[in-house]
C-alpha cells in the first residue's frame, strides 16, 4: 500500500506538473516554427523544421536593448528592496517598537492594494521630481510594492533565528551590528534569497509602470517591447513567440540556479 501511494502521488505530480509546463512547451515551440506550420490542423507537436527567423526579427527590432533595461530595472529595484527590507524586518523582529503592529498592519494594507491605485500618485511625485521618462520612475515604483512584501516575510525568518546566537556573539566580543551581519545574516540567507528573487520576478515582469512612467520607448523593458511586434495588419505570432522566450529565459535561469535556496527558505520561513 505505501508503494502504490506513493507511486500515485508521484503520477499526480508528474501529471500537474506537466499541464502547468505546457503553455512553456508550447511557447518555445511555436517561436522555431515556421508561419505556415503555425496554422496547420491538426497542430504539431514538434516544429517540422526548426526556424529562427523569429529571434532574428526580435533581435532587429531591439530586444537586446529591451533585455537590458529589464535587467537594469529589476537588478536595482530588487537591490533597493533588500537594502531597505533586510534591517527593517530584523527590527521589527528584535526591538520592541512603538506602534508596531500598526505598521504590520500598514503593510498588509499594501499587499491588498492593485498597482493602477499607486499609479495617479506617483506619477504626480515623479513629475515633480522630473525624473519622468527615466529608469528612475519603473525601478522606484517596483521597490515600493516590493518592501512590504519582503519586510512581512523577512520578519518571519528573524523571528525564527534564536536570540541566543546573538547573545552568544556579544559575549565573544561582537557588538549587535557585527552580530546582526556575521551571524543574522547568514543564517537567514535563503529567506533574503527568495525575498530578492521575487523582488526581480515582480519587477521583471511589470508592465504598466514602465509604461506609465516612461513615454520613450528606448527605456521600455521587455514586457513593454513587445508590442513591437504586434501591428495594425496583425499579430506576428513567430515573433511574439520568440519575445517570450527571451522575456522567461532569465526567470527560468535564476531559479534554477538558486532553487536549492528557494526551496529550503520557503519552506523554512513557514516554521518558526
Amino acid at each position: 500500500m505505501p508503494k502504490r501511494k506513493e507511486w500515485f502521488l508521484n503520477s499526480a505530480g508528474i501529471l500537474i506538473a506537466a499541464v502547468f509546463l505546457f503553455p512553456v512547451y508550447w511557447m518555445i515551440v511555436t517561436a522555431f516554427k515556421s508561419g505556415a506550420e503555425l496554422f496547420e490542423t491538426p497542430p504539431s507537436l514538434w516544429p517540422k523544421t526548426f526556424q529562427t527567423a523569429g529571434f532574428q526579427a526580435v533581435f532587429a527590432e531591439g530586444a537586446v536593448r529591451h533585455f537590458m533595461n529589464s535587467l537594469l530595472i529589476s537588478g536595482a529595484a530588487a537591490a533597493i528592496v533588500l537594502l531597505l527590507s533586510v534591517p527593517a524586518a530584523y527590527g521589527l523582529a528584535r526591538f520592541q517598537v512603538r506602534g508596531r503592529k500598526l505598521l504590520i498592519l500598514l503593510f498588509l494594507i499594501t499587499q491588498m492594494l492593485p498597482a493602477t491605485v499607486i499609479l495617479t500618485p506617483l506619477f504626480i511625485v515623479f513629475s515633480k521630481l522630473n525624473v519622468l521618462n527615466t529608469y528612475i520612475g519603473p525601478i522606484l515604483s517596483a521597490a515600493t510594492l516590493g518592501i512590504p512584501f519582503s519586510v512581512l516575510m523577512l520578519r518571519t525568518f528573524f523571528l525564527g533565528i534564536p536570540k541566543d546566537l546573538e547573545d552568544a556573539a556579544k559575549i565573544d566580543g561582537c557588538s549587535r551590528l557585527t552580530a546582526f551581519i556575521r551571524i543574522i545574516l547568514p543564517v537567514a540567507m535563503p529567506g533574503i534569497a527568495v525575498s530578492g528573487a521575487i523582488s526581480f520576478f515582480f519587477a521583471w515582469g511589470d508592465l504598466i509602470f514602465s509604461m506609465t512612467f516612461n513615454r520613450n520607448q528606448e527605456l521600455w523593458p521587455l514586457t513593454a517591447g513587445v508590442y513591437n511586434v504586434i501591428s495594425q495588419y496583425g499579430i506576428e505570432w513567430n515573433d511574439l513567440m520568440a519575445f517570450a522566450v527571451i522575456s522567461v529565459l532569465p526567470v527560468i535561469l535564476i531559479f534554477v540556479m538558486l532553487q536549492k535556496q528557494l526551496v529550503k527558505g520557503l519552506v523554512s520561513g513557514s516554521i518558526k
